[in-house]
């Protein structure tokens, strides 16, 4: 495109003769880039340079200019390319723009036409040049000058409805959210580098998204309401996205307390100095800190390199650095003081200050990485000597140690590149690691040593000025010895950090893919079902539930044993007692035959006229579940087994309500479990059970206790409020009751009110006693609304209520 914008400049004025016989009388006051591009359509007719797609636009020419002029001005076809052409003419000619408006002006309603694709055209061609929008994207000239005014984005205006999606395509309102000074992240951290840039860089997010995302966690947002309800503010990302920029920035606070933790330390000690103090507070990884407060821990020995400055050797090795020709290393032996009592000693001392300050170098640092960058760096993992020790025959009870070596017979000798390993292999060599079975090495190129070495002495820390063979011998070994004992470790821990990092990332979200899946299965609604626990010698444990999950039936059948048909007469009798036609098994031990004795009896037509039907599905926590305090305090005169037959049958009634009832961790929906971070997996798992709830909507009137305490903005606590509420004033009739409710305030309303539904047809069910439980509510309410005090509450059905649009967007709605 930037080739053909320059063939229409540079054969303009030869083809002006030309334009004026093809153009018609209307387009005579038209614009300046319709006059130069028209000649590129000849150009290609008459020159035999051709670029790429001007033939197709030749033979059009040449067909309207023999047949009919009125054919020329096609809007469509010939201005859709001047939108990316306009910038490269305002760059040769500074009147460009005034040209464009002046041809804007005399039709303005055949240009707003197409000025839609035009401006979108323009946003993907050049986001990052955002001064040129203005003039890259004229879409009409009464609202040219709004475009002028915010200069960051190009939130093209036509009429006031469209205002709302302008905002989205860059930012909220044309300009992110200002952290409040107040309570801004730069003051909560303290550290010399910009929180949101870092964060921006870190988690691939656009910076004024990271802006308004960290703006709205400080005020208390859930991710389920900022992902439904602020999705201009957030550029439209999920929820996965968001708790991504989450943990991000949580782990960037955690490294600020960490630099603040070790700077306290090391003043009570006194050891801190300024540049030490600038050193933590330009980390922005705890590997980082790690580096820099590594000598001064308190558990080491001294270091080399302290033992040499406390010496006073400092200045001989800042000298070596910067006044090489005058240094003489014969001037600081003292034969009486150990470190410095010969000339071998003072070189040694001089040497470890060196290495000392190479490895401390940020850029030393940047430059070593990024030569690993372009090496190929692997990882190794090899059988322990402690585990090869343990397998040979020795008296006492080693035998379980050669199954674990077995267990990782694949990471015996294991060799892989730090870029291509599989995220489940870094977690499978952790254990190993962790169990004291594999040893694990990072592997890196004699290159990079070699590299990094030359670099060093001949650019980095190259002295100032003349230096002899003996004063570069010991920059040259300074430089090794650094490389060696700091350098080489420091980069090896970082791999290996960074992999171990991403591969819990990578199970924790296939842990949130798994329960999102699980928790959102459809349901099977309007079905007596029976839940069946199978067993050999204790029996299948089965459970009987309404449509409505309701228990109406338990017992327990022995369909292995020899009285086998006797109890299939007992399941016949039961199913035609409740009409049940689902039977529901789970997958634990003796689920094959159980499946089998259904079969066999279905087969038979044995419970005719019924058409019964049978499923499988995954019982993974049921018996955890059934002797839980839930379960306990829901089911409280019955046997655990049984506890677990109606979770079994719930379970495909309704899974979301059910399984929120077990730990997601107990659910088996995920490996490597206990290797990761229990708090990051824990706080999203949680986190997916909050948005699955959230988005699916919950009616207020007939859920759980334990199913509301899972909506954004409730707890455990607001939960039981409202049930408490209910039971005292009968069902919710409208959203804005809610705001009556104790200890549910303006915030936590705001989070919950949109994913909370209130069903007319479930108040009748409830209410269907009397039209008496449905006055309580009224007179309470206007009493309690009197006492809090907080406007008047509506106390009729709105029909927005059973929808996802929030209160604060009814009127809009309404509108």
């Amino acid at each position: 495109m930037l080739r053909r914008t320059r063939t229409a400049k540079v054969y303009t004025e030869p083809a002006t003769d030309d334009e004026s016989e093809d153009m018609t009388g209307q387009q005579k006051g038209d614009s300046e880039e319709l006059e130069e591009w028209l000649p590129n359509s000849n150009e290609g007719k008459t020159k035999g340079r051709r670029q790429r797609g001007t033939d197709e636009t030749g033979e059009k020419k040449k067909v309207t200019k023999r047949v009919a002029k009125p054919k020329e001005p096609k809007p469509k076809a010939v201005r859709k390319p001047r939108a990316a052409r306009v910038p490269k003419v305002k760059k040769e000619k500074t009147n460009a723009k005034q040209q464009t408006e002046d041809a804007v002006l005399p039709k303005p309603e055949l240009q707003q036409h197409v000025a839609v694709k035009e401006e979108r055209l323009s946003i993907n061609l050049s986001s990052n040049n955002a001064g040129d929008m203005p003039d890259e994207c004229p879409s009409s000239s009464q609202h040219f000058p709004k475009v002028k005014k915010e200069e960051p984005d190009d939130s093209f205006t036509f009429d006031e409805p469209a205002q709302k999606k302008q905002k989205t395509t860059n930012s909220a309102q044309g300009r992110p959210i200002k952290l409040k000074l107040s309570n801004s992240c730069v003051e909560d951290l303290q550290m010399n580098w910009d929180p949101i840039q870092v964060l921006a860089e870190k988690s691939g997010v656009e910076q004024w998204v990271c802006a308004n995302i960290v703006q709205l966690f400080l005020e208390e947002n859930t991710i389920p309401f900022m992902v439904r309800y602020r999705k201009e503010l957030i550029n439209h990302m999920d929820a996965d996205a968001v708790r991504d920029v989450q943990l991000t920035l949580e782990e960037l606070r955690s490294v600020a307390k960490k630099s603040r933790s070790v700077s306290q330390t090391l003043k009570k000690e006194g050891v801190l100095t300024s540049e030490l103090e600038m050193a933590l507070k330009n980390c922005t990884t705890a590997n980082e800190i790690d580096h820099v407060y590594a000598p001064y821990k308190k558990g080491s020995k001294l270091s080399k390199a302290r033992r040499a400055k406390e010496l006073g050797l400092e200045p001989v090795a800042l000298a070596l650095l910067q006044e090489p020709q005058k240094l003489d290393l014969q001037s600081s032996i003292q034969p009486s003081t150990k470190g410095l009592s010969t000339l071998d000693e003072v070189a040694t001392g001089v040497q470890e200050i060196l290495a000392d300050m190479i490895a401390k170098d940020k850029e030393t640092l940047t430059y070593v990485q990024s030569l690993c960058d372009r090496s190929s760096v692997t990882i190794h993992s090899s059988v322990s000597k402690t585990a090869l020790k343990e397998q040979q025959p020795q008296q006492g009870n080693q035998k379980s140690k050669p199954k674990d070596i077995a267990k990782f017979s694949l990471y015996i000798d294991f060799t892989c590149d730090v870029q291509r390993i599989q995220h489940h292999q870094t977690l499978a060599i952790n254990r190993g690691e962790n169990l004291k079975i594999l040893t694990v090495k990072v592997n890196i190129p004699d290159r990079v040593k070699n590299d990094f070495c030359r670099w060093c002495v001949n650019v980095r820390w190259r002295p100032q000025g003349f230096a002899w063979p003996e004063l570069m011998t010991i920059l040259k070994n300074a430089v090794e010895d650094s490389y060696r004992r700091f350098i080489l470790p420091f980069l090896s821990r970082g791999y290996r950090t960074k992999l171990t990092a991403s591969a819990e990332k990578e199970s924790i979200a296939m842990f949130v893919r798994n329960l999102r899946q699980r928790l959102l299965m459809c349901p099977v609604r309007g079905r007596v079902i029976m839940g069946v626990d199978p067993g050999f010698h204790h029996g299948c444990k089965i459970a009987i539930l309404s449509p409505t999950s309701q228990i109406l039936h338990t017992d327990v059948v022995y369909l292995h044993g020899p009285a086998k048909h006797k109890e299939a007469e007992k399941l016949r009798h039961l199913m035609f007692k409740h009409s049940c036609q689902t039977i529901v098994i789970g997958n634990g031990k003796a689920c094959r035959e159980t499946e089998a004795f259904f079969t066999d009896l279905i087969k038979q037509r044995f419970f005719k006229p019924l058409d019964v039907s049978y499923c499988i599905t995954d019982e993974a926590g049921a018996s955890i579940y059934s002797v839980s305090p839930e379960a306990v305090k829901e089911m409280p005169d019955m046997d655990p087994n049984l506890r677990s037959a109606v979770s079994i049958g719930r379970r495909v009634q309704d899974p979301l309500a059910e399984l929120i009832k077990i730990d997601p961790k107990h659910i088996g929906i995920g490996t490597y479990q206990h290797d990761v971070s229990q708090s990051l997996l824990r706080a999203a798992l949680d986190g997916v059970v909050q948005e699955c709830v959230s988005f699916v909507g919950v009616d207020i009137n007939i859920c759980s206790e334990t199913l509301m305490r899972h909506i954004a903005g409730l707890n455990a606590g607001r939960a039981r409020s409202i049930m408490e509420w209910k039971e005292k004033n009968g069902p919710f009739l409208n959203r804005e009751q809610l705001k009556l409710v104790k200890g549910l305030g303006p915030k936590s309303f705001q989070q919950c009110a949109g994913f909370i539904r209130i069903n007319p047809e479930t108040v009748r069910s409830v209410c269907s006693g009397g039209n008496e439980d449905l006055k309580v509510p009224l007179k309470q309410t206007a009493e309690k609304k009197k006492v809090k005090g907080s406007g008047s509450t509506s106390n009729q059905f709105n029909p927005l209520d059973q929808t996802c649009i929030h209160p604060e967007s009814y009127s809009i709605a309404l509108r």
